[in-house]
């Protein structure tokens, strides 16, 4: 049974790097040691910057959080019984009158040795199920992490739980939601754990027969956002490429194929990466709030990579030219059959095609990858331990090489001190980090004398993830009710490292973890993508919160000054300082914890056996004399 536990904090409803769903009617540890930081703004009064509301108040902060006692909960202490593994079923091929699962259309567009199409210049294996079955669009409904949130959710909400689990579904299992409208069928969690027609197709995640039946009926406007996608039902599947030989498909599948462009436009992502969700009580009553849960299409569509404008910047880039790219891995062009007979062969009718999307779909995480190839008794994943490293591999090089950059500004003395003054770029199309607030990015840096002992830290962290003080201590800020940590721009304290973080808030401007209280956000200091701008229809949604005095954080960059002791005369310090990434803090987990359900304690215990240490976005070295 789902017991409610607490409604103070709650992780959010979405899935990492999977849309989440709201009540608009739409789709949508360890011991912890003393307390270290306090939540107080450390920047400096100065000029506006580019957020125009207000800087976190200590007062303000501390009034929200719940007795000490509760930061020393532990994880391992999650929910506080015993539940049985959660098993997935392994799921099987499925048609119906709208859809097919996603072994349909393996078929023929996967690659195989007895033929030439779907292979790169270098002769690498390009088919889109070869690549899909790791993303985590191909696993959004056995994402654990997803599930354990869902669970919780329904917990901190009860009167809610049909409509939190309809609307969820709609973009984290959209063949099973639209299948079960049209044959006046409902689908809930716990169907996802039964064999049925509809638990093949939800378990099949966002695959073939959804996406690519997807209309371009009122994409990009405010209507199709949330899950609000319209779905075709003549069983016509879009694709980039014109006069496609479509009688293969047809006679195979029942499927037609048709030439769209909209396939490869941004505004097709936009229908389950742009959610709002309405704020409730716990009793599931409207509070009147409406939060941005989600924005990374607002956030792209106002910055320099956008694609819809008369004249596109030299920057321009759709969300699938960088997640779905149709370059190969040396950067060159694709060009390829796109299909190959059941048998394994190449069509004779067909011929090599331009574009051609690697299905990669990688984003920033992971950790639920890992988590899904090193938990595959139970969670049953399609794809294989080596699909699961090679995604693995995919996100790593691109969060480490297009993503941030780091460098030393300046190193400026002062009386026993040196001030180091470091630029962070955001080289995403959307904000950093965007989507699911589970996210941040921090800076760490150390300052080593000449025998290598670490003289200053800011920013450090043990294995678990959760950041320390000075004193190798946990920070109160990543246990369940603790402190926020407030937007440096001059780091005096090295107990108040700088997080780019989004935090939302409550009714009254509180900070809370749970999405259905979220009404505003608390803090959102993420980092703004290049051409970003005030005045764009979209800001207000995606204007950042608790930066206003920081007028060094601006579109695209912000800049971080570390004052450090000085080194004695005559010699120098080494300066290290990385950016860190993180897709599921150990704060999150720890407000996840409090909630009693079996999902909740089966992420819990997947997470405590993962490598959960941070991914590097970038790095810097310099001396410091």
């Amino acid at each position: 049974m789902r017991a409610y536990i607490s409604l103070f904090t709650l992780v959010l409803l979405s899935c990492s790097d999977g849309a989440s769903m709201g009540l608009d009617g739409a789709a949508s540890s360890d011991d912890a040691g003393p307390a270290q930081d306090a939540s107080v703004n450390s920047t400096d009064a100065g000029p506006t910057g580019l957020d125009g509301g207000a800087t976190l108040d200590a007062q303000a902060l501390d009034a929200a959080f719940v007795d000490a006692a509760l930061m020393d909960a532990e994880v391992s202490d999650a929910g506080g019984s015993e539940h049985p593994p959660v098993i997935l079923p392994s799921g099987a091929s499925v048609s119906t009158a709208r859809f097919s699962s996603s072994e349909v259309c393996a078929d023929c567009h996967s690659a195989s040795a007895g033929s030439s199409a779907m292979k790169d210049g270098a002769g690498r294996a390009i088919g889109p199920s070869d690549l899909w079955q790791s993303s985590m669009k191909a696993n959004a409904t056995r994402d654990p992490f997803f599930r354990a949130v869902m669970s919780a959710e329904i917990a901190a909400t009860p009167a809610a739980k049909a409509v939190i689990e309809a609307k969820c579904f709609t973009c984290h299992g959209p063949m099973a939601t639209v299948e079960a409208q049209a044959t006046t069928q409902t689908f809930a969690l716990d169907d996802l754990y039964v064999d049925s027609t509809l638990t093949n197709l939800a378990i099949d995640g966002v695959s073939c027969t959804a996406c690519h039946q997807i209309t371009d009926q009122d994409l990009g406007m405010p209507q199709s956002f949330s899950g609000h996608y319209v779905m075709g039902a003549q069983k016509e599947i879009y694709g980039p490429h014109a006069a496609p030989f479509a009688n293969p498909m047809v006679n195979r599948s029942g499927f037609t194929p048709v030439q769209s462009g909209h396939i490869m436009e941004s505004s097709l992502c936009a229908t389950c990466h742009t959610l709002h969700t309405d704020a409730v009580d716990a009793q599931g009553a409207a509070t009147g709030g409406r939060l941005l849960e989600q924005g990374p299409y607002l956030e792209w569509r106002n910055s320099a990579f956008n694609t819809e404008l008369t004249n596109p910047g030299p920057e321009a880039q759709s969300c699938q030219s960088c997640h779905m790219p149709t370059t190969d891995e040396d950067g060159l062009p694709i060009q390829t059959a796109i299909a190959r007979t059941p048998g394994g062969g190449d069509f004779p009718r067909t011929s090599p095609r331009a574009p051609f999307g690697r299905h990669t779909l990688v984003g920033g995480n992971t950790l639920v990858p890992a988590i899904l190839r090193d938990n595959a008794a139970e969670l049953k994943p399609k794809a294989s331990s080596a699909a699961f490293d090679a995604t693995i591999a995919r996100v790593r090089e691109q969060l480490s090489t297009r993503t941030a950059r780091l460098t030393v500004q300046g190193i400026q003395p002062q009386a026993g001190l040196r001030e180091i003054t470091l630029s962070v770029e955001n080289l995403a199309g959307h904000k950093l980090p965007t989507a699911y607030p589970s996210r941040r990015v921090w800076l760490h840096l150390s300052v080593l004398d000449s025998a290598g002992q670490t003289v200053y830290e800011t920013g450090g962290y043990d294995a678990r993830g959760r950041l320390l003080g000075p004193d190798g201590a946990v920070l109160a800020s990543e246990q369940a009710g603790g402190p926020l940590l407030a937007h440096q721009d001059r780091i005096e304290d090295p107990a108040q490292p700088q997080v780019w973080q989004s935090i939302m808030g409550d009714e009254a401007g509180q900070p809370t973890f749970v999405l259905l209280r979220g009404a505003t956000y608390a803090k959102d200091n993420r980092l703004l993508p290049r051409g970003w701008r005030s005045e764009h229809p979209d800001a207000a949604q995606t204007a950042p919160v608790g930066a206003a005095n920081d007028a060094s954080f601006v579109a695209g960059a912000d800049q971080v000054t570390v004052v450090v002791p000085a080194p004695p005369s005559g010699h120098s310090y080494s300066m290290q300082a990385e950016l860190l990434y993180q897709v599921i803090s150990p704060r999150w987990v720890q407000e996840l914890s409090r909630f009693d359900t079996a999902e909740v304690a089966a992420f819990v215990r997947y997470w405590q056996a993962a490598d959960v240490r941070p991914e590097v976005l970038a790095s810097v070295e310099s001396t410091v004399d």
